[in-house]
Order: C-alpha cells, then structure tokens, then sequence
C-alpha cells in the first residue's frame, strides 16, 4: 500500500461537508444545476466587496519592489501592526505586532498552534458539535481529541468541563459564532471557562490554553454580541481569517493573535512563528497580506445573511422543525424529525435537496442547514423540506 495506514483510516472517515458538497457537483450534472438544492458547504455567499476589488487592483498595479518575495514566517510587520491596531480597538485591550502571525486562513492558524504546544498524547478539549476537522487537526500533531458535550441549548458546560480536564490537558477549542449551529457564546458563559481554566492551571501545575476559532466573529445578528476570550483569560489564543466576513475564503488569509499577558508570550510567539515554517506553510499569502491594511475594517453586508436566516427560519417553524435560533454565521443545526440523520438526510437527497447530518459534526439527531445560498435554493430546499416532513 503506498498511502499511510493512518491517511488511509482517516479518508474512509472524511468530513460529510464534503462528501455532501462532491454528491451535489454529480447530481448538478445529472439533473441540472437549477434543480438541485445544495445547503451543505459553508462557502460564502456575497462576492467580495467594491473596496476589495478596487484595492487588489490598485495593488497590482502599483507594485512595490519585492511585493512577492519572501517575508518573515510571521508575516509583513505592516500587516502585523494594522491587525494589532484593529483587535486592540475590538478588545479594548493593547496588542502589538508581536502578538499577531499572519497564517494561511484559521486552518492554517490552528494547525500552527496546535504543532505548537502538543507533546505526544496531550489532550485537547472540543465541545460537541464541533466542525469536524478539528479532531484531524489536534491529531495531525499527535494529540488525543477529547470530545465533550454541551447543554442543550448547545452551549458549554463548565462542570462538564471541570471533570474532563486532566494533567495531559494543553487546551480547549471554542467556536462563536459557533458552526455548525449558529449559537453566539454569552460572555458569561465565557468568563466561567476562563475561571475553570485558571482553576484547573492552578490544581495541575500546567499551562491550559483557551483557544477560540472565530472566521465567524464579524457575522453577528444584533443584539448579540460575540464574546471577549481576551477579557476572561490571559492564556488565550485567538485564531480567525477574513474568509467569511470579507467573502475570501479561497484566498486563505488569517492570523493568529496571542494575549498580551500570556504567560509565555514570547516564547509562544516563537514557537508559532517556527511551525508556520516547517509546517509547510511558509507565510501567509504576500499579496493578500499587502492587501489587508487597506480594508481590515470592511465587512461583507451582514443584511444578506440576516435575511435569508429569517426566511429559511420562518419556514422552518411553519413546516414544525425544532432548532436553536441562529444569532451569527450562516448555519441553522436543525434536530431530525428521524432520529437517525443519516437516513433523514437520505430523504431530503429524493427531492434533490442536499443537508450534512449532524453525525458529522459529533451531534446524532440533527442535521446542518448552510444558508448562504441564493434565494432560488432555499425556496426549493424548503419545498423539499416540507414533503419530506409532511411524509
């Protein structure tokens, strides 16, 4: 066999977003794109702004000697500066260049991290449902997933946490606005981890990071509000990209953003810097990284995921759905009305409607619902939707 035993096993176990998102592709083929109803990848829906379009050009033709050579492994110290000039604003607390990586979007900041602070059969903690390639990612670096649940209202339950933290516990991942069900973390339910953590630091002698995936902060429905990681704990580390909120996710560009006050700031800004390296990575993409300073404070036209949210939630509660309100990002994590999603999902597949179960996101019972989509494929999911309950 010429590929690892480990890829091997780890293939037959792929993401459904993807095995989903590749049945969609033959079944366009087969019946035509306009009558099939895709709702299964996460990929954004608006194109990326005026200021973007108009900003690329600019730089490209105007370009700067060396603009696409290489730079540092942590990235343009430009960009590094206007990143940390832009959370310091968010946060409320100061950053500086020194606190900021530039990586290939927040896979790619993860990954670094990860490498970073895993030794062999260290534990990272993930709340289910989670986005699945997490559990690839603490393994890609020898660590253990340590899959925990979360309250029914999908949030995270700091007993159940207290009780799952061990001596070999290096972190926890959190996601908010969470994928795949949309809920937005209260900031009080975020203090409480951090008091957990530093509890558990303080009982085990170690250092526990707080880790928080967040491609998703900057789409939020009001009122809420995304929360603060940096104002709970010091030990947190921030890992995001410009993927959704600025519509570029092909374009894979992020960073990773350190607390100023971790306990081993510089030595962690090292160890990152060094595994964006030798991970392959290299740096961040140069043109985008020259890119960002100019819009870093743009924002894709939140209205257009909000609207079709309240459409596709209306209809839902009309045809007797049961889910948790949706307060950021584009996903809706509707509970099965077939307990087993698999078979669920291969219903909605008879009137080309195509959904990921939530078995692929460690969560039984329900399925994922990605709405950003045209409006054409929502009405016709939600006539599917309708049939397939109403049977």
């Amino acid at each position: 066999m010429s590929v690892s035993k480990k890829i091997s096993e780890s293939m037959k176990n792929q993401s459904w977003i993807r095995e989903m998102f590749e049945l969609g592709n033959l079944l366009k083929q087969e019946y035509g794109e306009k009558n099939v109803f895709d709702l299964s990848l996460g990929n954004p829906g608006p194109e990326p702004s005026k200021e973007f379009i108009e900003s690329i050009q600019f730089i490209l033709s105007n370009p700067t000697p060396g603009m696409h050579k290489y730079m540092s492994n942590a990235g343009y110290l430009a960009t590094r500066e206007a990143v940390a000039n832009n959370i310091s604003e968010v946060f409320k607390i100061k950053f500086s260049s020194e606190n900021i990586i530039m990586t290939c979007g927040a896979g790619g900041a993860l990954n670094i991290i990860l490498k970073s602070i895993l030794d062999p059969h260290d534990e990272i903690i993930i709340f289910a449902p989670y986005f699945p390639e997490y559990l690839h990612y603490v393994e890609n670096h020898g660590g253990i997933p340590k899959i925990i649940t979360t309250s029914d209202s999908f949030l995270p339950d700091t007993e159940i946490l207290k009780n799952a933290i061990t001596a070999k516990t290096k972190g926890i991942i959190i996601n908010s606005p969470n994928n795949p069900t949309g809920i937005v973390y209260p900031q009080s339910n975020i203090d409480d981890i951090g008091a957990t953590l530093r509890d558990a630091e303080e009982k085990f002698g170690s250092t526990i990071h707080l880790i928080s995936d967040e491609p998703y902060a900057r789409i939020v429905y009001k009122p809420n509000k995304n929360p603060s990681i940096f104002s709970a704990y010091k030990n947190s580390i921030l890992a995001t990209s410009f993927s959704k909120d600025l519509s570029l996710a092909g374009e894979r560009i992020g960073y990773v953003a350190i607390h100023p006050s971790h306990s081993t700031s510089n030595e962690l800004t090292n160890a990152l810097t060094f595994s964006n390296r030798i991970l392959g990575f290299v740096n961040a993409p140069a043109l985008m990284q020259n890119l960002i300073p100019k819009i870093i404070n743009s924002v894709i036209d939140i209205n257009w995921y909000e609207n079709k949210r309240n459409y596709l939630r209306d209809n839902l509660i009309k045809l007797g759905y049961e889910f948790a309100n949706p307060e950021g990002a584009f996903f809706i994590f509707v509970k099965s009305p077939n307990p087993n999603d698999v078979e669920f999902i291969k219903s909605l597949l008879e009137y080309k409607v195509l959904v990921t179960p939530g078995s692929g996101f460690g969560k039984q019972g329900y399925f994922r619902i990605s709405y950003s989509v045209e409006d054409w494929v929502l009405e016709g999911a939600v006539n599917g939707l309708a049939k397939v309950i109403n049977r």
